[in-house]
């Protein structure tokens, strides 16, 4: 989500300092809470909550099938025309949809986009009030509703719910799969090789324990983009290059022909 660091590092782990957590891979009482145990020796775990529900289901919906370096120009460019006021519902509900697409165009998708978010802040100033109300309902709500609800928006999957509710909300026991944690998840052999996303986070989300769903979510992205990639995973060329290789199945890569698919399409 672009986040800085936090001040101090509460993962315990040996690069970050700070104070001592509850991520010891060695009393793991699952493979997959094991793996979020041996990413809290690598990562510093974010602190997860606080944010406003409407602009973080903005700032969601601008991220997709896009990069954080392409999506936080076009989150800033709103913010700063749309948001001047402090009333960020009335001013994108009433929003002219070209305006906005070219507002957003760092984001790609920027018609789609515009559209989805003009329709989805009319809905939030109708059904909730505005941002207070709508904030209210994202923090204080039942989950299971809260998530339902959101999904009812049109533009918003499963990923850009629950990272409403981790972000947002602050909720524990939110696993969001993004196209890392669900590549990880299955190379790793912690769910099917054929499962989809909402099958991989139903698995997660009973392996890990509530309080460190949210950690292992920006954590498994991170170990995605520096050692787990796609393409070139860091065990294809060395297997002691991967940190987790004692976790991991290989589901998918072959060292010895250079080989990478996706998990589903591995041979037996």
């Amino acid at each position: 989500m672009g986040d800085p660091e936090p001040e101090r590092n509460i993962s315990g782990g040996e690069t970050g300092g700070g104070e001592e957590h509850a991520f010891d891979p060695d009393t793991a009482g699952t493979r997959a809470e094991a793996v979020v145990d041996a990413l809290g020796g690598l990562y510093w775990q974010k602190s997860y909550g606080g944010r406003d529900g409407f602009e973080c289901l903005v700032r969601t919906i601008l991220s997709q099938n896009t990069s954080d370096k392409a999506s936080q120009p076009a989150h800033d460019a709103l913010a700063d025309r749309y948001d001047e006021d402090g009333d960020l519902v009335a001013a994108l509900a009433d929003a002219d949809q070209q305006e906005l697409a070219e507002t957003i165009s760092a984001a790609g998708l920027y018609n789609q986009k515009s559209e989805r978010i003009i329709a989805i802040a009319e809905r939030v100033r109708e059904e909730y009030g505005g941002e207070a109300g709508f904030d209210t309902f994202v923090k204080d709500g039942e989950p299971r509703e809260v998530r339902d609800r959101l999904l009812a928006f049109n533009g918003v999957g499963p990923k850009t719910a629950d990272c409403v509710l981790l972000f947002a909300g602050g909720r524990g026991g939110v696993f969001p799969v993004d196209t890392h944690v669900h590549r990880i998840t299955r190379r790793m052999g912690l769910a099917p090789t054929d499962a989809d996303h909402e099958e991989v986070r139903e698995h997660l989300e009973a392996a890990v324990p509530a309080e460190k769903c949210g950690f292992g979510h920006t954590a498994m992205i991170q170990f995605g983009r520096e050692y787990c990639s796609a393409r070139k995973p860091a065990c294809l060329d060395d297997p002691d290059a991967c940190p987790l290789a004692d976790h991991c199945d290989q589901v998918g890569v072959y060292p010895a022909s250079g080989e990478v698919v996706d998990p589903a399409e591995a041979s037996d």
